[in-house]
């Protein structure tokens, strides 16, 4: 007699059930950014995420991140008429009283939520402006890289300053072109908020056409907010954050610091991590600190001229000599305004977490308008980003303590904004040369640091022939 055996199925395996898993998952991925509304989709549910995590907290009128300080000077300002620059020396500039103190116009209890709705109005047009207007929503990798860092760097881009400065720039650099009296309003506000998009100003004023537009509605802005203050009677303390910035240590993070911070891991004597009690931030110090301290801010300001002086050479060549090229007044004004804010960021010793949102909105502009060159950038900041939430909030605590893996996540992150100033002084140094009338091509090759884009390669080529024929 027959019998018949019967077989249990097998059970998949977990590698094929994985790889499974992520076919699914990259399909579901192509329909959502092929979908016309896939882009708003995301936008949407990146922040509907963030109100309900913060909803526990708003529900019982908290608030969170650095906006427990800025609520106590909203308060105070309009409770009992102690304001800012008005009253008293501030850390930020006299613009930012109005993203701070604008919140608590509906009381306390809903300064968290009225502080997010105002934050996803901001972020909703950067991102219609960077899809032209919401046409160009499919397969924009621009304003997916944008969605994306906006995701890494959430707990600072909801819950400081920066959330706000950062939108503006993006949507100012867009609108450069086609709106430059717009652009110059929204820089300035920006820049009266945090001082950081002066960066951007500086390289608009020196490579782009529309300076002079720029200039006069920057120059509206500040009569406007000297004004306010003056009649406020705090015109004497409108600069006060300068030197209320000058005079503090090495931040923990900056990448300045980086020394330091190996230093104290390592127990050298006199290296130690501390808390600035007055600005409630954590400070490193060690042998040899004191040029960092009291020298940093000159060093910043010098490279930064010599910048100034490169970005002017390619967009205008050197007097007397002819130009052997024309230029991309577009590409020179986002790669000036790049390396303009990464200088700002890796010679600063102040380097808060938030200052990543210095660097994303130029390089998501640079995506959108110049993807061939900004391709690296992207890259190097989306690794930032993601680095610098570890670091903060997620191991935060680790670091203070200087543990080895907190350690080496920092200075990681900020090898890459060191790599990523780098790569925008060989591009700018590239440019100028170019515009010089020299054989700017062969300096990427002498240094051996990046292979050239297909796009650049293609324009090197013909640089080369031209030079040739000249020959």
């Amino acid at each position: 007699m027959s019998t018949q055996t019967s077989r249990t199925p097998e059970r998949p395996r977990p590698a094929r059930a994985l790889r499974d898993l992520a076919g699914r998952l990259a399909s579901r991925r192509r329909w959502v950014r092929q979908h016309p509304h896939g882009l708003w989709w995301t936008f949407a549910a990146l922040h509907a995420a963030l109100f309900l995590a913060l909803t526990p907290l708003m529900l019982s009128g908290g608030v969170s991140g650095d906006l427990p300080l800025y609520r106590t000077w909203a308060t105070d300002a309009l409770s009992s008429g102690s304001w800012p620059v008005l009253d008293f020396t501030w850390v930020y500039p006299a613009g930012a009283l109005l993203p701070i103190v604008l919140p608590n116009v509906l009381g306390e209890s809903m300064y968290q939520f009225v502080w997010l709705v105002m934050l996803t109005l901001l972020n909703g047009v950067s991102l219609w402006v960077l899809t032209d207007r919401g046409r160009r929503t499919v397969e924009t990798p621009a304003a997916w890289w944008w969605l994306l860092v906006l995701f890494l760097l959430s707990p600072v881009a909801f819950l400081r300053l920066e959330g706000f400065s950062a939108p503006m720039v993006l949507t100012a650099l867009v609108l450069l072109a086609r709106r430059p009296r717009v652009a110059g309003l929204l820089l300035a506000g920006a820049t009266w908020i945090k001082v950081w998009p002066a960066a951007v100003i500086a390289a608009v004023m020196v490579a782009s056409r529309r300076r002079s537009t720029v200039v006069r509605s920057a120059l509206l802005v500040t009569a406007g907010v000297a004004a306010a203050v003056a009649l406020g009677g705090g015109l004497s303390r409108i600069d006060t954050f300068i030197s209320t910035q000058s005079s503090r240590g090495l931040q923990l993070e900056a990448p300045l610091s980086t020394p330091w911070v190996w230093m104290a891991m390592l127990r050298v004597p006199g290296a130690s991590v501390y808390q600035n009690v007055a600005l409630a931030t954590r400070e490193v110090m060690g042998p040899g600190d004191t040029w960092a301290i009291n020298g940093s801010t000159e060093l910043m300001l010098g490279v930064v001229l010599a910048l100034l002086a490169l970005l002017a050479v390619a967009a205008f060549g050197l007097p007397g000599a002819r130009r052997s090229t024309s230029g991309d007044e577009v590409q020179l004004v986002l790669l000036g305004a790049l390396t303009l804010t990464t200088t700002f960021v890796v010679f600063n010793k102040v380097g808060s977490p938030q200052y990543m949102l210095w660097i994303a909105p130029v390089v998501a502009v640079g995506l959108a308008q110049r993807p061939d060159l900004f391709r690296v950038p992207a890259r190097l900041t989306a690794w930032a980003a993601g680095l610098t939430t570890l670091v903060f909030p997620v191991m935060y605590r680790e670091l203070i303590d200087l543990q080895p893996a907190a350690v080496l996540a920092l200075a990681a992150r900020n090898a890459i904004v060191v790599a990523l100033f780098g790569w925008c002084v060989v591009r700018l140094m590239e440019a100028a040369l170019a515009a010089a009338g020299l054989p700017g091509w062969t300096l990427r090759r002498a240094l051996g640091l990046l292979a050239p884009d297909r796009g650049v390669a293609a324009g090197v080529a013909t640089e080369a022939r031209v030079l040739d024929h000249e020959r």
